[in-house]
């Protein structure tokens, strides 16, 4: 066993535990006590495994978890899954999932958080605001009207006030260029919570209901058919992450912008796993484990929708495409879905639907982004 120092923090490494290589972090104990406690790390508990031993095999890089701050985003705010190195997106899924199957930390107490959310929302506000009240904290819903983000008041101006005011700041908008100039003008976390550009939300929730439907997520096959949106986006760059192929089938004038597939390439490359576009999605859906959808008609391209709709009438996701998948592949969706567009009746209520289970872990995924960011 190699002993590594590394930030003040001794590492054991390449050690091989019923074939899978694993590291051991070891620090002093009231460090050790409180990272636990904090979910940052979650242990085997089997018998045959030494409790010092973490679990998953993507923890070989667990020592970049706990290093002498022990935080794992390098700056205040989570924009994108950017703000995340592609080895603390898979950390980051086992802390939600690790809260999600044991119980919710409370960092947030005697804490405000504003919501500032432009465009209407399900899922996204319910799971932050049940997420914001069970983490201990309290939060303020601003919409469009209220505040006129841009347009009634600029967004420096919006950003400095807040900061004075609240100690966090969950924003979906319409530009993503508003969420760079909150996180800009204040001290305090913004979350994405949707932009035109990403969800970065969104698709930490997805990998965790694919780790959970699948028990991992490296090596698996993840097609995406429809519009390369915000949505595509996010997941092509959390996929590449930890190291799932991932697949979109769209047409050519609708893939994922350059600047979202770039980086993507460049994560893939280094997880040694495969990223790709195919026009026809018969041909992309083949072999999938995954097969995901999002609406073609996204909130501000309502003027596009006839448009939209001929160009992606092949791209439904229905029981027939779904067939040329692998016989026990799930099918997801973010939501809201158009039924009878991007997904039929049949698929979206079929047993392969996972979209529900999908829905719920948007909560423990958001907690788990809040629990990084809000106990610093």
């Amino acid at each position: 066993m190699n002993n590594i120092s590394e930030n003040g923090t001794n590492i054991f490494l390449e050690q091989v535990l019923d074939s899978v290589k694993i590291g051991v972090v070891a620090f002093d104990s009231d460090h050790y006590i409180s990272m636990v406690n904090a979910g940052l790390l979650t242990f085997e508990s089997r018998t045959s495994c030494d409790p010092r031993f973490p679990s998953a095999r993507t923890n070989l890089l667990y020592y970049r978890h706990c290093s002498s701050e022990g935080y794992l985003m390098k700056g205040k705010d989570f924009l994108s899954i950017t703000d995340l190195e592609p080895d603390e997106v898979a950390l980051m899924i086992q802390r939600a999932r690790h809260i999600k199957e044991t119980e919710t930390p409370r960092p947030l107490e005697g804490k405000v958080l504003a919501l500032i959310f432009e465009k209407p929302s399900l899922r996204t506000r319910v799971s932050f605001e049940v997420g914001i009240r069970q983490m201990g904290g309290e939060c303020i819903y601003l919409s469009n009207a209220d505040i006129g983000l841009g347009t009634r008041e600029p967004e420096i101006d919006v950003a400095r006030v807040l900061d004075r005011l609240v100690d966090g700041i969950v924003a979906r908008v319409f530009s993503h260029g508003s969420l760079e100039i909150l996180a800009e003008n204040t001290t305090i976390p913004v979350i994405n919570a949707l932009s035109d550009l990403a969800h970065p939300c969104q698709s930490l929730g997805d990998l965790l209901t694919i780790n959970e439907s699948k028990g991992n997520l490296e090596g698996l096959n993840v097609t995406y058919v429809g519009d390369g949106n915000n949505i595509a986006s996010s997941l092509a760059l959390a996929c590449s992450s930890v190291g799932a192929n991932f697949t979109i089938s769209a047409p050519g004038d609708y893939h994922v912008p350059s600047i979202a597939w770039d980086e993507a390439r460049r994560r893939a490359a280094q997880k040694e796993s495969l990223l790709d576009w195919v026009e026809k999605p018969q041909d992309a859906v083949k072999g999938a484990d995954v097969v995901y959808t999002d609406v073609w008609i996204s909130m501000g391209d309502e003027a596009e929708a006839d448009e939209r709709r001929r160009v992606f009438a092949e791209y439904q996701v229905n029981t027939e495409l779904m067939s040329l998948a692998k016989s026990d592949a799930v099918f997801m969706h973010d939501m809201p879905a158009h039924r009878g567009e991007e997904v039929s009746d049949e698929m979206f209520d079929h047993p392969k639907s996972i979209v529900f289970h999908q829905a719920e872990n948007r909560l423990h995924a958001q907690k788990a982004v809040m629990a990084e960011l809000f106990s610093r």
